[in-house]
């Protein structure tokens, strides 16, 4: 019981953590705050669904189509939405409520174009469960741990060893400075939203085989995902995995060997406690002034 309690902390984790990575990869390239990376993760489960089960397409290249769909989507939601509030010399208070109606639109979006009946996403593998010392797991659920881990440790480099993701955080911290040398803030804006929508895309589609795939799928798990930024450290991309894993282990075990009625209730208790004696996180995310 144990093991298959830890595979599937290990899995909710995961997505947590991928979710939680386009929350800080958002915050730590843009200075920005969204609250529709759940809704995102929905609309990108929908549109992987769509490739790979409607289209039947394999599903290395539905997955490779729905990340690039959901970068695009991504480009347009900071070109058409977040560009001209920021131009506008808004509060960040607005752009959170942007995205918090965005997520709505999602929502409707998403029920009007695949209904309101939850949708199995057919299994990634020729077997269905796989026995490991005498549980059963679903082998979809090592994809999830494995591809968490890899973005993890991906966008960390690209954000601290590479060039680009060097302007994408100085643009962040000081967009005028940035401008002043040569730095284009608006493109690496617009590439940082369009990454974490395609991180939230992936993380969607890891989950359909596992959970199935429905327009209510990403309010929750959304939540939580930020939760996990938060007392990982919000914008350390290190930070959001153990974040989402703080949050996979306690919920799972907590709603087995307590009740699952609580599970909720101890997360965001965490949170809570994470802010009043953590407020910068685990890993002190950084916090910058916009």
């Amino acid at each position: 019981m144990v093991l298959s309690l830890t595979i599937s902390a290990l899995v909710i984790g995961s997505v947590y953590g991928l979710i939680a990575l386009g929350y800080s990869l958002i915050y730590s390239a843009s200075g920005l705050m969204t609250f529709c990376q759940g809704e995102i993760l929905m609309f990108g489960a929908f549109v992987g669904l769509s490739f790979y089960r409607y289209l039947n397409w394999p599903f290395a290249l539905a997955l490779v189509a729905a990340m690039l769909v959901m970068f695009i989507i991504g480009m347009l939601i900071e070109r058409l939405l977040i560009r001209p509030i920021l131009k506008r010399q808004a509060k960040d208070i607005y752009i959170v409520l942007a995205t918090i109606a965005l997520g709505i639109v999602l929502i409707n979006s998403a029920q009007q174009i695949w209904g309101t009946t939850a949708v199995q996403f057919p299994s990634i593998f020729g077997v269905d469960v796989i026995d490991i010392l005498g549980t059963k797991v679903q082998p979809e659920a090592f994809v999830c741990i494995f591809i968490g881990t890899f973005a993890m440790v991906a966008i960390h480099l690209f954000m601290n060893k590479m060039k680009f993701g060097t302007s994408m955080r100085a643009a962040a911290m000081n967009p005028l400075a940035s401008r002043s040398v040569g730095i284009n803030v608006d493109i690496t804006t617009g590439i940082t939203w369009g990454l974490s929508c395609a991180l939230a895309g992936v993380a969607g589609i890891l989950l359909g085989p596992v959970q199935g795939v429905s327009i209510s799928m990403g309010t929750t798990i959304g939540t939580k995902a930020f939760a996990a930024a938060v007392i990982g450290g919000y914008g350390n991309m290190y930070g959001a995995i153990i974040g989402g894993l703080i949050i996979g282990f306690t919920e799972t075990f907590s709603a087995a060997y307590i009740t699952s009625n609580y599970k909720d209730f101890i997360t965001f208790g965490i949170l809570a406690l994470c802010m009043v004696f953590l407020p910068r996180g685990i890993l002190k995310g950084d916090v910058y002034d916009r």
